[in-house]
Parts: structure tokens; sequence; C-alpha cells
């Protein structure tokens, strides 16, 4: 008997407990979403560098081609903070070097531009042979952040609008909001490869010097809202 009463006991306190966690408010769940295309005004571009052999005897360094790029960095106006060395391949391997006196390092580079005519301009100021590759490596908007406050708030309020028309159809009046989340479903174009391995022929070609086309950045924004009825 006694167990009997126990177990009532905490049934009774487990359900009170539930009761008085439980929230019994009337709600609604709805969601807004606002989105806007803009075009990257940052492009970051990747480029190689590699030695080459002049003759049987000499190779133009690396030293001489990276000397070559920082120039043609300078002359298309581009700051050097926004030019960076993005990793060197085996550019001090002392024993490749020793083993093989033709051995061939090779220095990757990244480049912020924001005008592909700077980048174009750049390219051929280079010596076409000791480019192993160039590529776009990824695009940017430099106001994101902004925009995508002014999305967020954008998108609220059309949650907000939608909850309300809603609650009013069924004679009901909106109240405060209960609870706020968001996602980030911004689309960003892929990288494009210019070309892999140039060969001079090609890049001297009026094939190199055309500009890139790419495509524009999709910034978009859900809101989830709940509110209350009042």
């Amino acid at each position: 008997m006694k167990k009997f009463l126990l177990i009532a006991i905490i049934a009774f306190a487990s359900t009170s407990l539930f009761a008085q966690n439980a929230d019994l408010r009337k709600k609604i769940e709805v969601s807004g979403s606002a989105e806007q295309e803009v075009t990257p005004d940052e492009i970051y571009i990747g480029i190689s560098l590699k030695e080459y052999m002049k003759d049987n005897k000499n190779k133009v360094g690396i030293d001489e081609l990276e000397a070559q790029l920082q120039k043609a960095v300078t002359k298309a106006g581009i700051a050097q903070e926004d030019f960076m060395i993005n990793n060197i391949n085996a550019y001090n391997n002392y024993w490749d070097k020793k083993k093989d006196p033709a051995f061939l390092a090779s220095k990757q580079y990244s480049i912020k531009v924001k005008d592909l005519n700077k980048f174009n301009a750049l390219i051929a100021a280079l010596d076409p042979k000791g480019i192993a590759y160039s590529n776009i490596e990824r695009y940017a908007y430099s106001k994101e952040d902004e925009l995508k406050k002014e999305l967020k708030i954008k998108a609220l309020r059309q949650a907000k609008e939608k909850a309300t028309y809603l609650v009013e159809a069924i004679g009901e009046k909106l109240w405060g909001v209960i609870e706020i989340s968001e996602s980030d479903n911004s689309s960003f174009p892929q990288p494009i490869y210019r070309t892999a391995m140039l060969k001079t022929q090609s890049f001297e070609s009026a094939d190199a010097a055309s500009p890139i086309d790419f495509k524009t950045i999709k910034i978009s924004v859900n809101i989830r809202a709940v509110f209350e009825i009042k």
C-alpha cells in the first residue's frame, strides 16, 4: 500500500512539473526570405610560377620570376597587401637541388583585384614560359555583411506580415515574438581555371588577353520566427 502511494505521489509530482514547464501559449511559426544578386568587387587570382631551362646549362630562377611578378603587380596599381605567397613547392629543397642541378622550383601566389582588366595587364607583363597556371580562386563582395543585415530585416518583416494576415484570418491578433532563427543560403560562383599548364604559343595568342567572364553572387537569407497569438 505504501509502495503504491509513493508511486502515485511521484506520478502526480511529475505531471504537475510537466504542466508547469509546458509552453501553453498559442503561437504561430512562419518563415520569411530575401535575396539579392550583386556583382563581385573582389576577385582572388591564383598564379603559379615555375623555373624553366633557358638552355642546356642555364635556367631562369624563381627569384627572377617573382621579381618580375612584383614589378607587374606594382605597375597594375595593386596594393602590396593584396599580393600574397600561398605556397612554396620545393623552393628550398637542398637535397633535390644537389641531386639534380636541373631541378625546377615553383611558387604559388594569391592576388586580390577589383578589376579583371588589371589581371589581364599583369599577366601580359610576365614571362609566359615561367607561368605554370593561373586561375580565379574565389569571388567576394566587400559589403556582404551590410547587405545581409538589410536582407535579414526584410525577411523578418515578411515573416511578421505573413503571421499577421494568417492570424487575422481566423479572428485572432498577433502578440510578441517568441523565437527567431536564421539561415544563410548564399551562392557563390565556382572558381574558374583560366588555363592549365599554359603553353607559350597559346598564352601569346589574342585569347590570353581576353577578359574572364564571371557570374554574380546571390546573397540569400531565411528567417524563421515564432509569434505568440494574443
